[in-house]
């Protein structure tokens, strides 16, 4: 048979099929000893062939080819990488200015491995009711920057309830991500779009103005009219993975426009003679907040970083 995997908690998953049945299931033994280098073999969002046994315990013998998804680089360090969810349509990655603020570093490292795997993503600057008039002037550079580039931003408060009608009209047929820092509000936000789904939320920490974690494993919710929202756990730090240093200026779509003007063919764009990247980012037609995580991506090979 064939399931969609709808739930995750690390020990299990729930799969539902086409004809709605659900399932729990595990994976199979053989399947454990496969060369899979990551904390997850099977995510949400995969589709999965699976048996029934004698005793009805659901097995995992394995996985559709993926079309998409979205990895980072995992905490643990035994293994090499955690991938967040699957086959996705489209992804929201939440950011906020404040309470807790987003660093550019943090977008930047998603949108290079979102565009790495083919996932179109949307930033959504939320909690937009709370910001005062500095916050408010960043994130319109902000927006005016990723807009430049060619990325989709919405701008959402749940309390005052705006951007919630556009949000709500994009994921309609679609299996949609929600993904960013904890706190920022994605569970407040698939609260109220899907109001009937049971969603936790958690308060923000005075202290350390970090959010509490309120979702501790990937799970899928049901959208009325057809498809899924994913809510998955918050995300400190987002190390890249599997990118070559001459690979990764292809995934920042203004540095890989400019590459083509280097002197060398192999330019890494970090000190090279006749390099255009560099001279763009002094010159300011690159923004140097982009050209930062794109060194910090490079930087990757450091493994104790950006957990």
């Amino acid at each position: 048979m064939q399931g969609l995997v709808i739930k995750n908690t690390g020990s299990w998953y729930q799969l539902k099929t086409d004809s709605g049945e659900c399932f729990e299931a595990k994976i199979k033994g053989n399947f454990r000893i496969k060369k899979i280098r990551t904390t997850n073999p099977v995510a949400v969002g995969d589709n999965v062939i699976f048996d029934v046994n004698a005793e009805g315990q659901a097995l995992i013998s394995e996985i559709v080819p993926r079309r998409n998804y979205i990895i980072r680089k995992a905490s643990n360090l035994s293994k090499e990488s955690h991938i967040i969810a699957a086959n996705i349509d489209l992804s929201f990655l939440v950011v906020t200015l404040a309470h807790p603020e987003t660093s550019t570093i943090f977008i930047d490292r998603f949108l290079a491995t979102a565009q790495a795997y083919n996932v179109p993503v949307c930033l959504v600057f939320n909690k937009i009711d709370i910001y005062g008039e500095n916050e408010h002037r960043r994130m319109k550079e902000l927006i005016s920057l990723y807009e430049g580039l060619g990325y989709r931003c919405v701008q959402t408060s749940v309390t005052t309830n705006v951007g919630l009608d556009q949000l709500k009209s994009e994921i309609v047929g679609k299996i949609t991500l929600f993904s960013g820092h904890s706190g920022v509000g994605k569970s407040s936000i698939i609260k109220s779009l899907l109001p009937e789904a049971e969603v936790k939320i958690g308060n923000i920490s005075d202290y350390h103005q970090k959010g509490k974690h309120t979702t501790t494993f990937s799970e899928m919710y049901e959208v009325q009219g057809g498809g899924y929202l994913i809510d998955t756990p918050g995300i400190k730090g987002f190390g890249t993975i599997e990118m070559d240093e001459y690979e990764v200026g292809h995934f920042f779509p203004e540095i890989f426009k400019k590459s083509s003007e280097c002197k060398f063919n192999n330019c890494t764009h970090t000190h090279e003679p006749g390099c255009a990247v560099i001279r763009a980012v002094e010159e300011g037609e690159i923004a140097e907040s982009r050209y930062q995580s794109f060194l910090s991506i490079l930087d990757d090979a450091d493994e104790s970083k950006y957990r």
